[in-house]
This record gives structure tokens, sequence and C-alpha cells, in this order.
């Protein structure tokens, strides 16, 4: 078979030649879309997504949904750039739950939020559910979400592997109750049970077991949802037991839901006025959220940058120079590409801690980084639980990507400083932020 295209062209990533000024509108965010798409789809009565994020993960969510029987109308506002508009503005999602039924063949692609938080949906399905993905996605852990269905009372065939392809054989209901997981390779794990436990039988109590916790904000964005749409929760911050999570069997509401940009995806951009001494406003920003891309405020600014963060958006501003840090990122792991990238291109070192999970995300991260800063020049050595980044003076050269959108959009920060740069496969970043080297472009004004 011919290899795609897509997968092997090369994009010359733009050289800035001078500071970017800017505005860029961020697409919805791709972790509050998937949530809401499961939670609407198991609430008691109709509900609306509003400018939810269209991108390769949200649509595998959405197909898969509809496959077990749930009702996804998509309308297009006329003062929407467009019929289908790519980044959703304008957009509206009708969800119309209904009985959950199998079978059916959900494919995940290499989605986390659909590998992880499916599962438990499927077994509330009268049918079996049948997971299947990209080969990749064969290859990151499942086992805490199987083996934790199993003791909820879920029947899953996966050849006890704990991982993809496998199917549950869903019985129209789950039992649910207490049950214990190490959730240290992924936080997904136990906002996956969450999700789905207002449906079960006894609700749930998620004891998680490990020594350590990733991404605690992506939990804590699960629990303020789920209590939005009416559900009973008791967490470790509402004082709760350390690390146990409750929820009481409820129904829940259908709701009219404006999904906030992405603040992940807004780091590029933000990267962009910190290299190049710019100004980017993202209109939107929110002043209160669970997203972890919010600490970006915080990491860019102590990286060199300021920012101001108004009622219509947040302005960073980039001061010329671009500073080391040492941080502990373990609650905000999806940055760390983009940090690296900017660390790359600093006056002093710097040291990022706190993420060893990262090895288990799209492609190992950790590893990826490494080579590819190091094969442009760099000096990046892995530690046990991060990088150590020493900046030297960067070459260009081929970026690749491992089809991570994230590793992408760090090719093309280091690209704004460093000429010769090219980026292959920067279609992978259709997983979260589509038309990416369209926003990238423009903001550059080229």
């Amino acid at each position: 078979m011919a290899p795609n295209p897509a997968h092997t062209a090369l994009w010359p990533a733009p050289h800035a030649s001078e500071a970017v000024a800017a505005t860029v509108h961020v697409p919805g965010s791709k972790s509050v879309t998937n949530r809401a798409l499961v939670l609407a789809s198991l609430a008691s009565e109709p509900g609306w997504l509003r400018r939810p994020l269209r991108s390769r993960d949200t649509l595998l969510m959405a197909a898969a949904l509809r496959e077990m029987g749930v009702g996804i109308e998509e309308t297009v506002s006329s003062s929407s750039s467009g019929a289908g508009s790519p980044d959703g503005t304008g957009e509206a999602w009708r969800i119309l739950p209904a009985g959950l039924r199998g079978p059916a063949t959900v494919d995940v692609g290499n989605a986390g939020t659909v590998m992880r938080f499916l599962p438990p949906v499927a077994a509330l399905a009268d049918g079996p559910v049948h997971f299947d993905g990209d080969p990749r996605s064969y290859e990151r852990p499942l086992n805490g979400v199987v083996d934790a269905l199993r003791v909820l009372g879920a029947r899953i065939d996966d050849d006890g592997r704990g991982a993809l392809p496998l199917t549950v054989h869903g019985g129209g209901a789950l039992d649910g109750g207490t049950v214990e997981i190490d959730a240290s390779s992924s936080s997904q794990f136990v906002s996956a049970l969450l999700l789905s436990a207002p449906r079960f039988n006894q609700g749930v109590e998620v004891r998680h077991t490990g020594s350590t916790l990733p991404s605690v904000p992506h939990i804590r964005m699960t629990v303020d949802m789920l209590r939005a749409v009416g559900a009973q929760v008791d967490t470790p911050e509402s004082g709760g037991e350390p690390n146990v999570w409750r929820v009481t069997p409820g129904a829940l509401l259908g709701r009219d839901l404006t999904i906030e940009p992405d603040l992940s995806n807004a780091q590029p951009f933000l990267a962009a006025a910190l290299v190049t001494g710019g100004r980017v406003l993202i209109p939107d920003w929110p002043a209160r959220t669970t997203q972890p891309g919010d600490r970006l405020r915080e990491i860019f600014t102590e990286m060199g940058g300021s920012c101001e963060l108004a009622d219509y958006g947040l302005v960073f501003t980039g001061s010329g120079s671009i500073h080391g840090i040492d941080v502990d990122l373990s609650d905000v792991g999806e940055l760390t590409p983009g940090i690296a990238a900017v660390a790359a291109l600093a006056d002093s070192p710097s040291t990022l801690r706190g993420v060893s999970h990262l090895r288990l995300h799209e492609t190992d991260r950790l590893a990826a980084l490494t080579k590819e800063i190091n094969e442009l020049g760099g000096d990046v050595t892995e530690t046990a639980d991060g990088l150590h980044i020493r900046p030297r003076r960067l070459h260009g050269g081929i970026f690749h990507t491992y089809d991570d959108h994230r590793m992408a959009t760090a090719g093309a920060i280091i690209g704004l400083a460093v000429e010769g740069v090219q980026i292959e496969n920067v279609a992978t970043t259709a997983k979260t932020l589509p038309d990416f080297p369209e926003l990238w472009t423009g903001m550059l004004g080229v």
C-alpha cells in the first residue's frame, strides 16, 4: 500500500522576520467537547453543544456515540464562516439521547478520550460493542479502565492484553460500586469511570492506588462538568478522602453548553509572541476554567512574557528575551512539547519535571522531543521524569512528528526562530487543531 501523502509531505515552517501582532481565534476545547458529548448522550433529555470543536478526535467520539444509537444533529448558523466551519464557530450540535445499543463497531483512531471514555458507556448498551483503532492505539494502556469495569460487573473480551482491540458485551446496565485502580499512567482512567457512573445502578466509588496521579486538572474538569448536569460527586477537594471520588446514581440533565476555546491549543500562538517579542490576543479566554492550558499564563510569564486577562480575552506580550525554567508539569503534561520548543530557544537551561507519563501518549513524547530537537543541533537529555534542555544555536532540518499533533506545533514554534525547519506530516494537527497551518500563516501575515 502506498503511504498517505499527507504523512510524508514536508511543510516549510514559516520563519518570523518580525515581531508578531495578531488576534487568533482558537477553536473549542477537545477535552470539554468530548466530555460534553458523553454526558449529553447519557442524559435523560436532549441538549445542545455550541461552538464544539470539529476535529478528528471529536468527530470520532460523535461517530462512536451515533454507532451506539445516540442522535447527534449538526447545524451551522448563518453567522458562521460557511457550512461545516472546521473550527466549530457558529456551529451547534443537538444531542438526542436514546437507548444505547449494539452490535456496534467503534473506531477510536488514536484518541485517548474515545478509547477510555467509551468502554464504560458501551457497558450500558444492549449488545456487544467492538473497539479498534490506529496501530499506535494498541500500545496505549487501557488496563485501568478494562480491569475496573470487570470489577464493576462488565464482560469484556481483550485476550488478556488490557489494550485494544477489545469487545465490551453490554448488558443494558452495570452494577457499579467500589473499585480500586492505578491511574498513574493516565488520569483518563478516573474520568472514564466518573463520566458514566450516574447511570450505574450503584454509582461508583473510585479509589486511586498509584503513587502519582498526572493531569489532575482534567479530573477536576470531569467533576465540574458532571456537577453542571446534576450529578452528585464527592471529591478529595470537597472534603472527601484523598484519591477517592464518589458519584451517586441519578438522572443527568440536558444542557445548552457553549464550549470554551482550547487553551492548550492556544499554546503555539502564545509561544509565537514570546519567541518573536510580539503580541497575540486570544479572544474569549475564560476568567475561570479547569483547562490545564490556563497555566500557560504563569509559565510563559516566567519565561519572559507578560499577560493581561480582560473581558474580551487574553493579551500575551513577549519581551524579546526567553528565559529557561525549572518547572513541574505533572498536572499539565500536554503542554510539555510546546514548552520544550520555547526552552530550546531560551538564554539559559531548563528542566521539565513530572512528565514520565508522556512516554505513553500519542507517541513517546520525551524520546521524540529529545531526538528531534537534538537533530536540529540542540542539547536535550531525558531524565527519569522529564527533560533537561541546554539551549544551543539551532539549524534547519526535518522535524518528525510521529503522528502527534503537539510534536507538529512544537516544530512550528522552533521554525519561527530557525530558518529551514520542515515539519513532516503537519496534517496530524487536525487531531485537535483544525486548519493549524492556515491559522499559523495568518498570524504571521503570510
